[in-house]
């Protein structure tokens, strides 16, 4: 049987995003709507919309919303 490679995806839902920026899921959801600049999914799923945690991070630094480590 051949191998199966290990694909690692740091992804994260509306409830990640927000607790990651400190808020709430109502807000991600406006932002993910109206803001041109909040990131794409990279998917959407019967439970919701799922974004890199990398672009989203990258997003909220930009945007003043989450400061560098």
């Amino acid at each position: 049987m051949a191998a199966r490679a290990r694909v690692s995806l740091d992804l994260v839902g509306v409830a990640e995003v927000a607790a990651m920026l400190g808020l709430t899921t109502q807000r991600i959801d406006q932002l993910a709507r109206r803001d041109p600049d909040f990131p794409a999914p990279v998917a959407e799923l019967a439970a919701g919309r799922i974004w890199s945690r990398a672009e989203i991070v990258a997003w909220a630094r930009q945007a003043g919303r989450l400061d560098g480590d």
